[in-house]
């Protein structure tokens, strides 16, 4: 391979660094918005569990089939 001018190997190696430093902010970004989700994720599966236990409940009281009995278990306590 042919050695490159002293400016152009300059120039190449800064711009090596600044799309690490680049590669690496994004990475950071990436894993700060995997945490949101899953917190949102988290927080949605808490309601689901919740509103369930009282459409279980409702279910019992009037007697009538619950729809979610077959599709997905019952949440545990």
């Amino acid at each position: 391979m042919k050695k490159l001018k002293v400016e152009a190997e300059a120039f190449y190696e800064s711009t090596l660094r600044e799309a690490k430093k680049q590669i690496e902010i994004i990475d950071a970004r990436i894993e700060e918005e995997l945490a949101r989700v899953k917190d949102v994720i988290s927080q949605l599966q808490e309601q689901k569990k919740a509103t369930r236990l009282i459409y279980d409940g409702a279910c019992s009281i009037l007697g009538v089939k619950n729809d979610f009995e077959e599709g997905e278990p019952a949440p545990q306590n």
